[in-house]
């Protein structure tokens, strides 16, 4: 590398330690205090990692960003860590193992491929609540996970075994963004560069799309998928576009009673409703100082709710004030001050960066909030559910014992709310005042605690509310995901009864950040969002359409009606029961125990350098697209004539395309795996089985409630076939399409792709033949997913849609994108070939921001692309 020596920096004492650091303030000085603290923090990657000329032209972009609010300059981000979840890194690893195989048989050590930087993989995305409501149902779920996933996860222990710097955190220890919070995060690091010790910004990406919660102690992260990860872990920079900034100013104090979800929830709709597409947020100004780190991590995991790439809160005294809070060292806690005060990262609630727009929030405006029933973006007034539920005009059977929209779950779910313990504390307080009432939670009523610290419990025992939780039902099932990405287990059996009866409509109340139809379960539709309080005392009511500003929650045997005022805890009496609670051993201790799970490391794994396949697996299957052929293969692009495979409309999330929840037993993938010696009643969920291509492939679009234009009445995962006029599977089409030599493409709506960042939801298309997919709009992870599996994103022109196309059967669609006309953001010719002879010529836009991206696509992806610079590396080294 370069002389870092080449730009100023200066020695920072921090105690005993002697460190260098690059000096910010000394070379930019008011122009850096004009920068947002994100771009700051870019600014200083860009000086540590690019080199020469490239260098000097980043920063004179980033500082010539001052200008305009914008740039359309590129620059190199180089992370120092990943993180990722086990059913993100399932499907990357076994991409890596693949590859691995494929190095192998060019006779290349495959020993060569590992990560070049620290990539921790949390096991968080696979528990599901099998058992609730009783005091084994932690330990009981926990091993029903360990047996429904075994052969999966010994495949991430042979991963952590042989591949250098991955470190895998076993089932129990957390979900990732807590874990990140809680037991990763740095907020600054030390690293040696040419036998110097510096001292350097934690910065990190992750591959799950609420990475940005960690923006909430000042650390910048965002969500990417899992293709972009492995481009990083392999040596390439993430490149970007300098980004626009929205800044958002806080001002006043929330008032009594409201917390951070009703922030959170207030931000998604405002900034939603600012038409944020991928821009970074920050937040500032007096109101930001009012805010502990914990709500500020709430605030900011729901980044990609209101369509960011970050929501970030830069480091001051409540930031240190958490870093000791979770048993983090004073040595280091100092480091983390004299050098954020000493490169201009401290927050200042003064200060006024230039910001590309902002939008004013008064936290003292802001009141208790639920969103929904659709999308998270969707506010009201907690009140409200029952007019949001009535405007459905559901009418159900007469003579149902359940009202016409029940709680069927009510779950205490999600890091967005269960990181931040004071949300746990109020929800502990709501069921101790429930419980001296003596209410109960109604039998139709799934109810569950899945926190995202195993630190939880020990400080809701001392601060003596879990026994309470566990007397109205919201007892510890385990420490993941759970029924925020879908896995909250069976429905009790009277809400299966009245839904098979056409009796209720079944409503989920969560504390998750997703509530998208299908999300949370295959058979629920409707899904409010709310604080973990809240949960309790709709789950209390049991009746979703309960207008609690105006109704009781209870009426009990006795006659008194119970208000929501009678069980809604003080902000005093949160604190008390949060200082009751605390003890900054907890974190280190309980994590350090719960990593040591027996079950866990009583998994036998395979302790070679390549991962043997069975071919008779129906979890893991060596995937085509990984192998020396789709380096020959090479790029889809190129002018051709294409049917449109689906036709779809807006809001088309990456729950639709691939679904992560539970995998129907009557379904067609259930048949699949039923012939290859699975149990039809036992089929685990759709992201167990994300490193098998061939079930993944038939989970294509498998989801009930999509709606699919171009065969409107066909059945779940169908689709037309144009030349016979057959309605079949939808990978059936497309293997008809490619045996015939024709090419497909897909064709959508607004926001296509938004939701979660799971990369099957691009390979699953490329799986399908899907060459280019033309939307109204893109949601950023999957746009760039669909890249790395060398798919062509092309954005329609203003006012062009599905819609407006009134594409039908026997249309077909022209699309001209040669490999070496295409530049980032360039016009893209299409036309719509109708089947009655006419056409329609747009300029689309393609959907690509960088170079990097623009060779990925001339590779044919991200995997073709490091397997043939390996290749070739190694051939040149030999010749």
């Amino acid at each position: 590398m370069e002389n870092t020596n080449t730009f100023p920096t200066v020695q920072l004492q921090v105690g005993a330690q002697d460190l260098r650091v690059i000096d910010l303030q000394g070379l930019f000085g008011a122009r850096l205090r004009a920068l947002p603290v994100v771009l700051r923090l870019l600014l200083e990657n860009v000086l540590r990692h690019m080199q020469g000329r490239e260098r000097e032209a980043a920063v004179a972009a980033l500082l010539a960003w001052l200008d305009s609010g914008s740039s359309e300059a590129e620059i190199a981000f180089q992370p120092g860590r990943v993180l990722m979840h086990d059913t993100t890194s399932t499907p990357a690893l076994v991409d890596i193992a693949a590859m691995r195989n494929a190095l192998d048989e060019a006779g290349v050590d495959p020993m060569l491929l590992n990560p070049g930087l620290p990539v921790d993989v949390s096991v968080d995305h696979s528990l599901a609540v099998e058992v609730y409501a009783q005091a084994d149902a932690a330990t009981l779920n926990l091993q029903h996970e360990i047996r429904r996933n075994a052969e999966r996860y010994r495949f991430l222990r042979w991963a952590s075994q042989s591949l250098d710097r991955v470190r895998v955190h076993p089932p129990g220890t957390g979900i990732m963004h807590t874990i990140n919070l809680e037991q990763l995060a740095t907020v600054v690091t030390t690293e040696q560069r040419d036998g110097v010790l510096w001292a350097v910004p934690d910065m990190m990406i992750g591959t799950d799309s609420h990475t940005p919660m960690v923006n909430g102690i000042g650390v910048l992260g965002w969500g990417v998928g899992g293709l972009e990860a492995q481009t990083v872990m392999f040596g390439m920079p993430t490149m970007l576009r300098i980004p626009d900034v929205i800044g958002v100013r806080l001002s006043g104090a929330l008032p009594a009673g409201v917390l951070a979800t009703d922030l959170a929830l207030t931000a998604t709709q405002r900034l939603r409703a600012l038409g944020v597409s991928g821009e970074f947020v920050e937040y500032f100004g007096p109101g930001v100082a009012t805010l502990s780190a914990g709500e500020r991590a709430v605030v900011a995991n729901m980044a990609p709710e209101y369509g960011a790439t970050t929501g970030f809160f830069a480091v001051d005294a409540h930031t240190l004030d958490y870093l000791r809070a979770t048993g983090r060292s004073e040595a280091h806690i100092a480091l983390v001050e004299a050098y954020c005060r000493h490169a201009g990262l401290w927050f200042d609630p003064a200060a006024t960066p230039r910001y590309t727009r902002v939008l004013d929030i008064d936290l003292g405006a802001i009141g208790m909030h639920i969103a929904g029933p659709r999308r998270p973006q969707d506010l009201m007034d907690y009140g409200d559910s029952a007019k949001a539920l009535a405007a459905l005009q559901f009418q159900p059977q007469p003579g149902g014992p359940l009202p016409a929209h029940p709680v069927a779950l009510a779950a205490i779910t999600s890091c967005t709310n269960t990181s931040d313990p004071s949300l746990l504390i109020a929800a502990g307080l709501v069921a101790r005042k429930a419980r001296a009432l003596g209410l109960a939670v109604p039998a139709w009523v799934k109810t569950s605690l899945g926190p995202g610290s195993p630190a939880a419990a020990s400080y809701l025992q001392r601060a003596g509310l879990l026994a309470d939780l566990d007397a109205v039902g919201f007892g510890i099932v385990g420490y993941g995901c759970t029924t925020c990405i879908g896995n909250p287990g069976p429905l009790t059996a009277p809400i299966r009864t009245a839904q098979e009866a056409g009796q209720s409509k079944a409503v989920a109340i969560l504390s998750g950040n997703r509530n998208f139809p299908g999300r949370v379960h295959p058979d629920i539709e409707l899904s409010f969002i709310m604080s973990p309080p809240l949960v309790v005392v709709f789950g209390l009511a049991g009746d979703a359409a309960r207008n609690l500003r105006d109704q009781p929650v209870q009426v009990t045997a006795d006659g008194r009606s119970i208000w929501l005022h009678d069980l809604w805890p003080t902000r005093a009496e949160i604190a008390e029961h949060l200082a009751l609670g605390a003890d900054p051993a907890d974190y280190k201790k309980d994590f350090a125990i719960a990593s040591q799970n027996p079950l866990w490391f009583g998994l036998q794994a395979p302790q070679t350098p390549l991962f043997p396949w069975d071919p008779a697996s129906t979890a893991l299957r060596r995937p085509p697209f990984a192998s020396v052929a789709s380096v020959a293969s090479g790029s889809q692009l190129g002018s051709y004539q294409a049917y449109p495979l689906l036709v779809l409309g807006d809001d088309i999330t990456t729950d639709h395309i691939s679904p992560a929840s539970a995998i129907p037993p009557d379904s067609l993938v259930a048949d699949f795996l039923v012939a290859r010696g699975a149990d039809r009643q036992d089929l685990n969920v759709f992201a167990s089985r994300r490193g098998n291509w061939e079930v993944m492939l038939r989970a294509a679009f498998h989801n009930k409630t999509l709606k699919n234009l171009l065969a409107p009445g066909a059945p779940v995962a169908h689709t037309l076939h144009v030349p016979s006029g057959d309605v079949q599977p939808i990978w059936d089409v497309a293997q008809r399409y490619r045996d015939a030599g024709q090419s497909v493409v897909l064709v959508a709506g607004e926001r296509y792709g938004t939701g979660s960042s799971r990369d099957w939801a691009a390979k699953g298309q490329r799986l399908l033949g899907i060459r280019a997919v033309l939307a109204m709009g893109f949601e950023r992870i999957h746009r760039s997913n669909l890249i790395g599996m060398g798919i062509l994103p092309l954005r329609f022109p203003a006012g062009v849609g599905p819609q407006t196309l009134q594409l039908q059967p026997g249309d077909r669609i022209e699309v001209v994108a040669p490999a070496e006309a295409l530049a980032p953001r360039c016009t893209v010719a299409v036309r719509v070939l109708r089947a009655n002879g006419s056409e329609e010529s747009l300029q689309a836009t393609a959907a690509i921001e960088t170079q990097l991206e623009l060779e990925l696509l001339r590779s044919g992806g991200v995997i073709p692309l490091i397997l043939g610079k390996t290749i070739a590396e190694q051939q040149a080294l030999a010749g």
